[in-house]
Order: structure tokens, then C-alpha cells, then sequence
């Protein structure tokens, strides 16, 4: 098994897409990336922690492999604007790969590279690639948030 973590707007959408992944055994909602200890929805919603909501999963890579999750999460929201997906505005919402060993860290680089190398997107891929920082799990009612509210995807 093993670890992935994305960023890409909201959480609740993005974690009901990757577990429908087959091969994604696992999937947790939470924070990454910012500077407060600890921190709370209301919190990172203020943007003065720096965090970007994250969704982390655990994968088995004999079913899919970390390029085939690479592809999905370009697909799943919009990489080129920053701070920003869809309706939602903040540096929360930010688009980013936080890699767990420099194997991720390559091949994330290299799969945004041919993104933004392909003509397909409008403008640059802003999408940061970072270390994976420690991972702040999210209160637990936003835990497979739109699974246990019976919701959609949100439109997306």
C-alpha cells in the first residue's frame, strides 16, 4: 500500500471522485501545508494558517499506480487557477501534489510538465508540488462528507 495526497478545491467532491478509483483502499480529508498546529475548519477558511484543504488516500499500486492517480487529479479540477476552484476562493482551495517519496515528487513534475506542455489548457498549470508536511485530519463530519449527507458531487 501506499500514500498519495492531493489538493484540488474542496474536499468533500474530490474525496468522493478518488475513492471511487478502483485501487484506492482509503481516503481522509484533512489539512496540509500551513503553519498552525492543530488546525480547525473555521480556521483554515480564514486563511491565516496557510493550510490548503487535502484529501489523503491510501493506494494499492497493483491496481493503480500513482501516474494513473496523477491523471485523474488533473482531471478532476481546474490547474490553472490559483487559489481558486470554481465558486470557491481562498489559498485553501489551492491546487497542489504534496509527494511522500522523491519517486512522486518525479513524476508529479514530469506529468505537470506534459500538461503544461500539451496546447490542452487555456492558461499555465499553477499547481504546487511539495513535500507531504504533516497531515492534520479534518473534523470527523467532514469525513466522507458526501457519502454520509446522501449529496452528489457537487456539480463536479
Amino acid at each position: 500500500m501506499q500514500t498519495a495526497t492531493f489538493a484540488a478545491g474542496c474536499f468533500w467532491g474530490i474525496e468522493a471522485r478518488f475513492m471511487a478509483l478502483p485501487g484506492v483502499i482509503e481516503t481522509a480529508v484533512g489539512y496540509m501545508g500551513g503553519h498552525t498546529d492543530q488546525p480547525e475548519y473555521r480556521q483554515v477558511c480564514s486563511e491565516h494558517t496557510g493550510h490548503a484543504e487535502v484529501v489523503q488516500l491510501t493506494f494499492d499500486e497493483q491496481q493503480i499506480d500513482y501516474c494513473q492517480l496523477l491523471n485523474a487529479f488533473w482531471q478532476m479540477h481546474n490547474p490553472t487557477t490559483l487559489n481558486r476552484q470554481g465558486p470557491d476562493v481562498g489559498s485553501q482551495y489551492r491546487s497542489a501534489v504534496f509527494f511522500h517519496t522523491p519517486e512522486q515528487q518525479a513524476q508529479a513534475q514530469a506529468s505537470k510538465d506534459e500538461l503544461n506542455n500539451s496546447g490542452l489548457l487555456p492558461a499555465p498549470v499553477v499547481t504546487e508540488i511539495a513535500p507531504c508536511a504533516t497531515f492534520w485530519r479534518a473534523e470527523e463530519h467532514h469525513q466522507k462528507y458526501l457519502e454520509k449527507n446522501g449529496r452528489g458531487l457537487c456539480g463536479l
